[in-house]
């Protein structure tokens, strides 16, 4: 974590780079990541009622389940519903049909859509049936286009 003022940020943007010659991507850091972050499922556009946080172990600034974070599921706050509001239309437009949002705080931070997490984490903890939701929606896709 490096603030504007750090008299390293340039060597530290330099090593980074390899001068110049690599992309990186920074985030501004954002303090409720001591909460975690929410991992957000939608299916065709619509959330599903629960998020799962990802909860940083002690000491540690990453919520990954893969690096020691803990999952607790929670429900979607007013904040969340109307991220998934936003991005909605867009996602339908792009014809992502399974996408998951990382939120942190107020601030989404994440889109994937390419392999969203969590499914089983909150299938259990809320008996969900999330690939269900999933795949009755692309077999209604299909038989639309017929």
């Amino acid at each position: 974590r490096a603030g504007e003022q750090d008299p390293n940020v340039s060597v530290i943007l330099e090593t980074l780079t390899q001068h110049g010659q690599q992309q990186i991507m920074a985030q501004r850091f954002i303090p409720e990541i001591s909460a975690g972050d929410k991992r957000i499922l939608l299916v065709d556009g619509e959330p599903m009622p629960y998020a799962l946080a990802r909860i940083p172990s002690q000491g540690e600034r990453r919520g990954n389940l893969a690096a020691g974070g803990r999952a607790e599921g929670v429900e979607l706050s007013e904040r969340d519903r109307w991220i998934c509001q936003q991005v909605a239309p867009k996602l339908k437009e792009s014809g992502l049909l399974f996408v998951g949002l990382d939120v942190i705080g107020d601030y989404l931070t994440e889109i994937n859509v390419t392999s969203p997490t969590c499914i089983r984490q909150l299938d259990e903890m809320f008996g969900l049936d999330i690939g269900g939701k999933l795949m009755d929606c692309i077999e209604e896709k299909l038989a639309t286009r017929e």
